[in-house]
């Protein structure tokens, strides 16, 4: 009973945990604070290409560590990890010690993506409420927006007196979650591992198990593939847009409060997800979503009104995350889950690392305004291809069924 209790508490737990963590007071200065220190655009690419072939790397072992030590291990090393990228930013000057804080960004990001899912999801699953899980991810978007809202209004305003005070405050938030990390409880697993002690082994057993389980079943690939590439662009417009308003003559503090407001859309409709799909469904939102999203980007590109589209985009992009990482987790079992949820973060990693530093690079040659374009024509191209593959799939499956 007591053990049930605290898987109850895990979920309590784990919005408390996503808000702090979010209220990351670097994560909207970042590029104007090393752009500041003489970076580059092409520099800031390049770093953030670091970030994801570091990522790309250390994605499926870590999501193998996670599923074969447990979520709750992986999740504390991860907001060390985080904690020590912090410090390097706030006492470095250098590129090289920037690319290094990157590497330990990277792998609290990997240490954390799929363990934290798995954390949660699997507690559902033992308390046979993983039918809520939906739901619950609204809440966390919930959560998460708040922490951003927060930490942009406040990093922005902290920005604009120094970004030192603004760094120091990001470490402590840190420190305050590696902490909190403790009083998670670890849901059991079934995995089936031979009792090696060779780590390399172990972690070889487990991914060739979650490559079986991916080979067996077609549709994980495919919406791992069609989500990343909207979270791709989603991300590399939210880095850059920051630069592309500083440009336009927005202040630090204007800048966090439109970064603030696209984070509160943004939970408001990831909050409202479980009803939006299930008046549309899970093919309403595989075709219409990512229609709006395109639409997005060209208004960003395009109109005055580019920081409107870019709150819209913000918020289609909540509802995309909360209804796809439903449809994955359904399908996956358990022993893999934290696995093959690496491998969808691998899969972002490797799209980030060919278009972040392309838009860096064309921002450079041209201007931001023109990268937007690009990537609007680029998002364009892939929706046509989408819908032909959904309408396909469709008439495939009527033509079967008439058959059968």
């Amino acid at each position: 009973m007591e053990y049930i209790n605290k898987l109850k508490q895990n979920v309590w737990k784990n919005y408390i945990f996503i808000f702090l963590s979010n209220i990351d007071l670097t994560h909207g200065t970042w590029m104007v604070y090393l752009a500041i220190k003489g970076m580059s655009l092409f520099q800031l690419g390049i770093v953030e290409g670091i970030f994801h072939i570091t990522s790309f790397l250390m994605e499926v072992p870590t999501g193998a560590v996670a599923d074969i030590w447990g979520r709750k291990v992986s999740r504390i090393l991860g907001r060390v990890s985080s904690l020590i990228s912090v410090i390097i930013l706030l006492l470095s000057s250098d590129f090289y010690l920037f690319a290094l804080a990157f590497v330990f960004s990277a792998i609290s990001y990997n240490l954390e993506s799929g363990a934290g899912e798995a954390l949660v999801y699997d507690s559902l699953k033992e308390l046979n409420r993983d039918g809520t899980y939906m739901k619950v991810v609204g809440i966390q978007e919930i959560a998460m927006q708040g922490g951003k809202t927060i930490g942009f209004l406040l990093g922005g305003y902290l920005a604009t007196k120094s970004y030192t005070y603004a760094y120091i405050v990001a470490t402590i938030f840190a420190t305050v979650t590696v902490i909190q990390c403790f009083g998670f409880t670890e849901p059991k697993m079934e995995a089936e591992h031979d009792g090696s002690r060779n780590v390399f082994s172990v972690i070889k057993k487990q991914v060739m198990g979650s490559v079986d389980v991916l080979k067996n079943n077609k549709k994980i690939g495919f919406l791992i593939i069609f989500s990343q590439i909207i979270f791709t662009f989603g991300t590399s417009l939210f880095f850059y847009f920051q630069n592309y308003l500083e440009s336009s003559g927005y202040t630090q503090s204007k800048i966090g409060i439109v970064l603030a407001l696209s984070s509160l859309i943004g939970a408001v409709l990831a909050s409202q997800a479980y009803k939006i799909e299930k008046r549309i469904k899970e093919r309403g939102i595989m075709m219409f979503m990512p229609i709006i999203s395109a639409l997005c980007l060209w208004g960003v590109a395009l109109t005055e009104y580019h920081f409107v589209f870019f709150v819209i985009f913000s918020g289609v992009d909540g509802i995309i995350y909360v209804a796809i990482t439903d449809y994955i987790n359904k399908l996956i079992p358990s022993d893999r889950r934290a696995t093959i949820l690496s491998f969808a973060s691998m899969v972002f990693s490797l799209f980030m690392i060919i278009i972040f530093p392309l838009i860096g690079k064309l921002g450079d040659m041209f201007s931001l305004k023109t990268a937007f374009i690009v990537l609007a024509i680029v998002a364009s191209v892939l929706v046509a291809i989408n819908i032909y593959v959904l309408v396909m799939g469709k008439e495939l499956k009527e033509e079967k069924n008439k058959v059968g």
